[in-house]
């Protein structure tokens, strides 16, 4: 902060200096209200809580370093005595904005997003000169001041997080630090109770653009229709950003790679520039456009925008932090916080860099929702029970709507599944298509060593658990495609995981799909010798037994027997897929115990067994568990979790469920 003698301080804030308080005394800062956080030169302020009054640590605030206390009553210790500690952080953060005249102040806001579009805004801003911004999400009546009182004579920019509970609170932030350049995210559902209705929520966000100056502008999304219609509650210049086709700030070509980052093309009136984000998850893309677009605003190139969005890394806790383990496992730690639309972006981008394996969620029921709580929190658990996982856990309380909503989208999909291979198999038998054979792979039931899956004994999913994708037509979720003609090779043929809903495509490289010989190594891709002439073993990746099948290169036995997650010895003859699944050229389906694709499983046998052309077996249901708190779902996931597994864990920041992603981790703080 701007040094400043506790004179000053106490007519800034209409205090009283108290306990042998020398008026000359400088405090240089942080000011804090935590008096942990104490260094010498600070100023403690003493809040009053529910659990611990801040004024009962005053001497220890003092013996750490502090010139003074800021309290509303008297302590044995120098302090500015005043009437309201939360108005007197106030005052104090709007003098010190005033005496800063070149400061360029930039809001942020929004139901969702605000702090992922924060922290790349002050990664650009920082290119051009000093930036303060919050650490994590200091966007209240007591964060937003303390981070203003964090600028001295050299910032240049503060990038401001604006949070709203109800209407006026922006209204109030804003007059701490008043912004010349406002940016609005969107409108949604995040405390809708408190609100009444996204109109209202509208309302509120809106009062940051209301606050700018004719001379400002105001950063609009033009894809949110709420949030464009906030044009007319301004005097300043207007810009839009988003994907439609009006907006000046654009994304264009979005794609999504196999770890859910999206990348894309930055249009700008003055030219484009490619962006790929090491952000996770494609919502992503519009915080990165909101900040190009301020960026953008304040002068900087293009080039330049994107290279930083391109290069920047996650800033703050528990936002889509994904960490992968020693054995494969992947822990999605989005628990800082959660509503219906961030719940809905968090499955949307799990779905993507969970493709192709076992997937699990823990989340809690939503909060602040008033009277559309129920509904709002039963179609949060249709949206988990319908997104493939093999596994549920809803931690916490007032869990029912979810569990029921869980509960009714998992039986739909499973009726489907099972309708869909019931279908298959029907035509199977009316093509008369022989059984398929192959090598046998050892079930539950079945002797000798197990290939570990979810179906097997004593496994987290029970003894029916879910079983490898097939070649199934029409099956939702798994492989299909066309029957080929008797004895006619199919070199080449492939597919994807993007596609698998579609079918089998024609030859072109495709990661993670099946493949031909002569293609790359994918990961989790299948390869399989040509027609004719030795055949090579089929082979997986090196993600373990799990995730493929092993077999020496030449295809000859292997030493000692099979083994878990392999095939028999000697591996599948010239021209034989290793399950029996597929004909000659054709990819095969992966071993019992391999990944779902989808969460749907089809295909393969119960009992380890060759299925036959008609043969139809139980599409598998998902696991769904209610536990009390964080630690009880970890718990429960470290009985359901095996190498190569993603676990996605959400929910209010209430919950505390970053907790189940610390433990998952170890249980040291990540």
């Amino acid at each position: 902060m701007i040094p400043l003698p506790l004179a000053r301080i106490a007519e800034i804030t209409s205090g009283a200096l108290s306990g042998m308080a020398d008026p000359r005394a400088v405090v240089r800062g942080p000011v804090v209200i935590d008096s942990r956080a104490v260094e010498p030169g600070s100023l403690f302020v003493a809040f009053e809580g529910a659990r611990v009054d801040g004024h009962d640590y005053a001497a220890q605030a003092i013996r750490a370093g502090a010139v003074a206390v800021l309290a509303t009553r008297p302590v044995d210790v120098p302090s500015v005595i005043v009437p309201d500690a939360a108005a007197a952080l106030a005052e104090l953060a709007a003098a010190q904005v005033a005496s800063l005249p070149k400061v360029t102040v930039i809001g942020v806001t929004g139901s969702a997003g605000k702090t992922t579009t924060k922290d790349l805004l002050a990664k650009l801003t920082a290119r051009v000169g000093p930036t303060i911004a919050p650490v994590g999400s200091f966007n209240n009546e007591l964060g937003h001041p303390l981070t203003v009182l964090r600028a001295d004579l050299d910032t240049r920019f503060m990038v401001l997080e604006l949070a709203a509970r109800n209407i006026g609170h922006i209204k109030d932030l804003t007059r701490i630090a008043p912004p010349q350049i406002g940016v609005v995210l969107n409108v949604g559902t995040a405390h809708l109770g408190v609100f009444g209705g996204k109109e209202a929520i509208a309302k509120a966000k809106g009062e940051l653009v209301e606050s700018l100056p004719r001379t400002g502008v105001a950063v609009l999304n033009a894809d949110d229709p709420l949030v464009r219609a906030m044009a007319s509650r301004t005097e300043a210049r207007v810009t839009y950003f988003g994907r439609a086709e009006s907006a000046s700030i654009r994304a264009e070509n979005v794609s999504v790679d196999a770890r859910g980052r999206a990348s894309f093309t930055l249009r700008t009136p003055s030219g484009a520039a490619p962006v790929s984000l090491k952000l996770y998850g494609e919502h992503a893309v519009e915080n990165a456009l909101a900040a190009a677009a301020a960026g953008y605003e304040l002068g900087l190139p293009v080039a330049t925008i994107a290279a930083e969005l391109s290069e920047a890394t996650p800033r703050s806790r528990w936002r889509m932090e994904v960490t992968d383990r020693a054995d494969g496992v992947t822990v999605v730690n989005d628990a800082y916080n959660a509503n219906p639309d961030s719940m809905r972006a968090a499955f949307e981008a799990f779905a993507v860099l969970g493709r192709g394996r076992r997937r699990f969620a823990v989340i809690a029921a939503l909060r602040e929702l008033g009277e559309d709580g129920p509904a709002l929190n039963a179609e949060l658990g249709r949206l988990a029970g319908g997104s493939g996982l093999a596994g549920l856990i809803v931690a916490g309380p007032d869990a029912g709507p979810v569990l029921e909503g869980a509960r009714a989208a998992a039986a739909q999909a499973q009726a489907a599944a099972q309708a869909s291979l019931d279908a298959q198999a029907a035509a199977n038998a009316a093509a008369g298509l022989p059984p398929a054979s192959g090598p046998q792979v050892p079930g539950p039931s079945a002797s000798g060593p197990q290939v570990p899956g979810p179906h097997a004994s004593g496994g987290p999913l029970g003894p029916a658990g879910p079983l490898p994708p097939g070649p199934h037509q029409g099956a939702p979720q798994g492989w299909h495609g066309p029957v080929p003609e008797q004895g006619a090779p199919q070199p080449g043929r492939q597919g994807t995981d993007a596609a698998a809903p579609q079918g089998w495509q024609a030859p072109g490289a495709a990661p993670q799909g099946w493949q031909a010989p002569d293609g790359g190594s994918a990961p989790q891709e299948w390869h399989g010798g040509g027609q004719g002439g030795p055949q090579l073993a089929w082979q997986g990746n090196e993600a373990a037994a799990q995730q493929g099948w092993h077999a020496p290169a030449a295809g000859g036995p292997q030493a000692g027997g099979p083994v878990a997650g392999q095939p028999p010895a000697g591996g599948p003859a010239a021209g034989q897929p290793p399950m029996g699944g597929a004909a000659p050229g054709q990819p095969p389906a992966p071993p019992v115990g391999g990944p779902v694709v989808g969460g749907a499983p089809v295909g393969g046998s119960p009992s380890g067994g060759q299925p036959g052309a008609g043969a139809a077996y139980p599409a598998q249901a998902m696991r769904i568990v209610h536990v009390p708190d964080a630690e009880a779902a970890a718990a429960e996931l470290g009985g359901w979790l095996r190498p190569g597994d993603a676990v996605l864990v959400k929910g209010p920041r209430a919950m505390g469920l970053e907790r189940t992603a610390e433990l998952l981790l170890g249980g040291a703080a990540q």
